[in-house]
């Protein structure tokens, strides 16, 4: 089936010379949630008029302002998911901070050992997301993930 027998519609392929970019990358496009073409009943993409607009705004948002695919597609994780938003927003305004039960004289080795501990972690393929496992920072004395957060933004209002 081509494009020819459905109107207004495109396959993947047709879609790919039509706007430049590859099918894989038309692929990669979709699974980041960027572009959503419609489906045959067997599965196959079509794209039609407001897909390739879609298309052609991307590339020009990406030229534009000197992105790199990915860096739209991340944008478009942090709306889709609330609680990334608000880490990565809580993480960029947290200041540094010695915790409380670390005298100021072990601080730095303190965060080696972390840096080491987490290291080791991602080494043994123990990485979530290219992130840490909950578990993967054993006998460390601060919260991780979003309770690291949380504490850390109230240590920062107790020193304030």
């Amino acid at each position: 089936m081509t494009g020819a027998d459905l109107p207004d519609q495109l396959t993947i392929n047709e879609a790919a010379q039509s706007t430049g970019w590859s099918a894989r990358m038309l692929r990669y496009i979709e699974q980041m949630g960027l572009v959503e073409p419609a489906r045959t009943a067997a599965g196959y993409r079509l794209y039609g008029a407001p897909e390739l607009q879609r298309l052609r705004t991307l590339r020009e948002l990406l030229t534009g302002f000197g992105l790199e695919l990915g860096e739209v597609g991340f944008a478009a994780r942090l709306r889709r998911e609330p609680g990334l938003r608000r880490a990565i927003e809580d993480w960029l305004e947290a200041e540094p901070a010695r915790p409380s039960d670390v005298p100021a004289a072990d601080w730095l080795r303190f965060e080696q050992r972390k840096h080491e501990r987490l290291l080791a972690a991602v080494g043994a393929g123990h990485g979530k997301h290219q992130g840490i496992d909950e578990g993967s920072l054993e006998g460390s004395r601060e919260p991780r993930g979003a309770d690291w957060l949380k504490a850390r933004a109230k240590t920062n209002k107790e020193a304030a």
